[in-house]
């Protein structure tokens, strides 16, 4: 899926649309990208002269790959953090990077989604974590 298509299940969008491209494969793992861009907004500041990707954002950009294993289930709905467990953040990841996501459905009961995730740059892994969320229905 390119990012256009991406939009038919995530509901966010720019700037806080943190993928630009994603597959499931045939054992229902998400393979997602992300290029930081040089003006992201959350890395000017994040220091300045020294602009690293704040690790909130890394686990957003887990989080909405991890959203994406839900297909057609997601749509029309809204993602809300239940829980960011076991995170730990191995390198920095700048500007100019390639974050590439391995997203894995572990458990859903009800509304409720539990995955794991991490996020390499290259073959650094930068962060990885379990992730859970509440899939509610969206308020137009």
């Amino acid at each position: 899926m390119n990012r256009e298509e991406l939009k038919k299940y995530l509901p966010q969008r720019e700037p806080m649309l943190l993928v630009d491209e994603a597959e499931i494969d045939e054992q229902g793992v998400c393979h997602a990208k992300y290029r930081i861009r040089e003006d992201e907004f959350f890395c000017r500041g994040h220091f300045e002269g020294n602009p690293i990707v704040p690790g909130v954002i890394l686990c957003e950009i887990m989080a909405q790959s991890c959203g994406l294993l839900l297909g057609d289930d997601i749509i029309g709905k809204t993602t809300l953090y239940t829980g960011i467990n076991n995170v730990r953040f191995k390198h920095p990841v700048r500007p100019g990077d390639l974050c590439e996501v391995t997203a894995t459905l572990t458990n859903r009961r009800g509304v409720m989604v539990f995955c794991s995730a991490e996020l390499r740059v290259g073959d650094k892994l930068c962060c990885k974590g379990d992730l859970s969320f509440a899939l509610v229905d969206s308020v137009a």
